[in-house]
């Protein structure tokens, strides 16, 4: 049977290098076998079917197609339907209260651990808050995104070191969530 997954690309079409295009996106990835294959936004989301493979498997698959194609490496995650929903209820800030501008998710390739983020005061930062969650990370950041010292600090290679890392505003988040509906 057929799943619903959303491939979330990092760190493309953003500030002029690194770009791909939507349609030729949705054809790489049609052209591995998926099936109803959409994308959102031009900053690398796109959701299909598939009724092979797990979540690891189908990112390598996808990471070593946009490479042969585009011809640069892109870091990829995919994440089925459940998860995504999973990640959107458990947010522990009030979303539905927030602008969507000001919470974001970071999604991880594998799961980490406070110990990772040990270096941060959350009280410096304030009212700036991050929470973990099952492999993500949730950021409250009031004033948006560009303006967060805590993005700042959360983004840097010493604490992301070892593991993929791309971050989506609530949005996005729940667009997600809705365009992987079976």
């Amino acid at each position: 049977m057929a799943m619903r997954y959303a491939a979330l690309l990092r760190g493309v079409n953003v500030g002029g290098g690194r770009k791909v295009p939507m349609a030729e996106l949705r054809a790489v990835i049609g052209g591995l076998g998926h099936d109803d294959v959409r994308t959102h936004l031009q900053s690398g989301q796109a959701v299909f079917s598939s009724g092979r493979g797990d979540e690891e498997s189908l990112a390598g698959e996808l990471a070593a197609a946009i490479e042969r194609h585009f011809g640069f490496a892109v870091d990829v995650i995919v994440r089925d339907h459940a998860y995504l929903k999973a990640v959107a209820d458990a947010c522990p800030f009030p979303a539905g209260t927030l602008e969507p501008k000001q919470l974001h998710v970071t999604y991880f390739s594998e799961p980490v651990t406070a110990e990772r983020f040990a270096e941060i005061d959350p009280a410096a930062y304030l009212p700036e808050e991050f929470r973990l969650g099952d492999r993500v990370l949730y950021l409250y950041a009031p004033n948006g995104l560009g303006r967060s010292k805590l993005a700042e600090h959360l983004s840097k290679p010493r604490i992301n070191k070892g593991v993929v890392a791309t971050s989506r505003n609530w949005n996005t988040v729940t667009k997600l969530v809705e365009l992987t509906r079976d």
